[in-house]
């Protein structure tokens, strides 16, 4: 099987929403007819921006157009799983345009793999994350008053092929969370690794060891 890592730098996300869904429908039209085709990683940042899963609810939004564009933003409602999240600049952002039977993976064992990827990243500053039940994603302080998310995954699954991926907060202005409810929740917090480590983290670095993790955990 053959993999390819892509690095796109800092695109807007409608662009590379565009092209993912290229890759998506590539590799999924050869899939489906037998014919040679390559596992595609792309990791990249997105301007200020909102995304809204097919199933969010669009009040978990709290500004109206006129401060998005205050505050540099603009929103997409996306065909992905999950409900609302941020990106911007600082956020290391990772989507895997994979076949999962090549893998032996179904959607949940995936995702299960997407967040011990982050889980094993984050490990590796001696920051240690975990699970919450119920919710997708990757976690501080699991279970307690101080829980928060490092992490956001959500995915599209056609015929076990993928796309859309996660966003993990290294340098990320969070700031912008506060004006959502995000993911759907309204009691939860949100991190990154410079503010859990107190330093801006070099986000090539971070984007490194997330490949390898990555590529290790499907075994390539």
């Amino acid at each position: 099987m053959e993999l390819q890592l892509i690095d796109w730098g800092l695109i807007p996300y409608n662009e590379a929403w565009t092209k993912q869904e290229q890759l998506f429908d590539d590799l999924l039209r050869a899939k489906l007819a037998g014919k040679e085709y390559k596992n595609t990683i792309l990791l990249c940042e997105h301007p200020h921006v909102y995304t809204l899963g097919r199933h969010g609810q669009a009040n978990n939004m709290l500004l109206g157009e006129e401060q998005l564009q205050a505050i540099g933003a603009s929103i997409y409602r996306t065909d992905r799983g999950g409900d609302i999240t941020y990106h911007g600049p600082g956020q290391l952002v990772c989507y895997p345009i994979l076949n999962l039977e090549e893998y032996g993976l179904g959607l949940k064992s995936y995702i299960h793999l997407l967040e011990e990827a982050v889980i094993n990243v984050c490990a590796s500053y001696g920051i240690s994350t975990a699970r919450v039940d119920g919710a997708t994603g990757v976690w501080l302080d699991a279970g307690l008053p101080s829980e928060r998310k490092i992490c956001a995954i959500g995915v599209r699954s056609s015929r076990f092929v993928t796309m859309h991926g996660l966003a993990l907060n290294v340098n990320t202005d969070l700031r912008y969370f506060s004006y959502i409810h995000p993911c759907g929740f309204i009691d939860k917090g949100v991190t990154s690794l410079a503010s859990e480590l107190g330093k801006d983290i070099s986000l090539c670095e971070v984007k490194q060891r997330l490949k390898e993790e990555l590529v290790r955990l499907l075994k390539v």
